[in-house]
């Protein structure tokens, strides 16, 4: 399944997560689905963006959410992944899905009454963070190989 769509489900499913326990179970498919962007142009994206996108699939592999709530909400989404047709968009959406999940950890954070809970989130924020860094990094340096700057 192309990252677009794999993307957008699980934009939509966070969402439409309605307690902290499917928040996280979506966060972590959200890392889940950047270990398996970043793998998938590390072997078989352009050359020049192989190394960064190693990065993120190693950031969005180390994200440490709690795995058994994924378990809960289903399959990892990211293990469909078997095509990244437009990697400009692919990476756009990704970006913004990291994004939307640092808001929705943050949003359990602050009022998480567990102080384990507090710092997974606190974790996960970073990963999220890190990886769109990973992300801006990589679009910056495919935008200089369409204008002709990298070969």
């Amino acid at each position: 399944m192309d990252a677009v769509r794999l993307i957008a489900a699980t934009r939509q499913a966070l969402a439409l997560s309605a307690d902290v326990s499917d928040i996280l179970a979506e966060t972590w498919q959200a890392q889940a689905l950047a270990a398996a962007v970043g793998s998938h142009l590390a072997v078989s994206g352009p050359p020049a963006v192989r190394s960064e996108a190693l990065g993120l699939s190693e950031v969005g592999g180390r994200a440490n959410t709690t795995r058994n709530s994924a378990l809960r909400a289903g399959a990892v989404r990211a293990a469909q992944l078997s095509e990244i047709e437009d990697p400009r968009r692919t990476l756009d959406d990704l970006g913004a899905l990291l994004g939307e999940a640092g808001v929705a950890l943050v949003g359990v954070a602050v009022t998480a009454e567990d102080e384990t809970l507090y710092w997974q989130c606190m974790e996960a924020i970073d990963a999220a963070d890190e990886s769109g860094d990973r992300i801006a990094s990589i679009l910056r340096t495919l935008s200089m190989r369409e204008r002709g700057s990298l070969a």
